[in-house]
């Protein structure tokens, strides 16, 4: 009778401890928020139209800077006396795009709908795409510090590199300007 109630003590105890153990974690869940929550349903649900086109101006928008920041440095490295300055804002202007680049082509955001020089075989091939920005990326990232640097020779090596990195991706999923 002592080992019957003795391994029912022991029983209980165990319940017990299981039950305490699953309160403290549901107590230590962390419960996604409602923003968590919408980010997530968002990801895997259709873009809205509206939706996808202000994506598509907004990711214009930031291939503008790039440009334009690309643009800068390449005038400077042809000039005779390149102003190291504009050389290091702009290479930090790129380098902080650089990090967001693949995720400003998101699902819903192709040339069905809407203009965009992006073409649909960036969608088909999201680990190409994907491996393509990381280059970019490594590559902004390189020519930044060389800019910091201020050695002529290492931020013309690291530009073309960099530059290379673009053109492996536009080559690819970029379409030509139109008239």
């Amino acid at each position: 009778m002592a080992g019957k109630t003795l391994y029912g003590l022991c029983a209980l105890a165990l319940l017990a401890g299981c039950d305490a153990r699953q309160h403290g974690n549901e107590a230590n869940t962390v419960m996604p928020s409602a923003e968590t929550h919408n980010a997530a349903t968002a990801a895997s649900e259709p873009l809205a139209k509206d939706q996808a086109l202000a994506l598509m101006k907004e990711r214009h928008e930031h291939m503008e800077a790039l440009g334009d920041a690309t643009k800068a440095i390449n005038r400077q490295l042809k000039s005779s006396a390149p102003d190291l300055a504009v050389i290091r804002q702009s290479a930090a202007k790129i380098e902080s795009l650089a990090p967001d680049l693949h995720s400003w082509f998101p699902d819903g955001t192709g040339p069905d709908v809407g203009k965009t020089r992006a073409k649909a075989e960036l969608w088909q091939k999201p680990e190409d795409f994907a491996a393509k920005a990381q280059d970019f990326r490594s590559a902004s990232a390189a020519f930044d510090a060389a800019a910091k640097s201020g050695d002529l020779s290492e931020i013309n090596a690291s530009f073309a590199a960099m530059g290379k990195s673009c053109k492996a991706c536009h080559d690819l999923y970029r379409a030509p300007e139109k008239d």
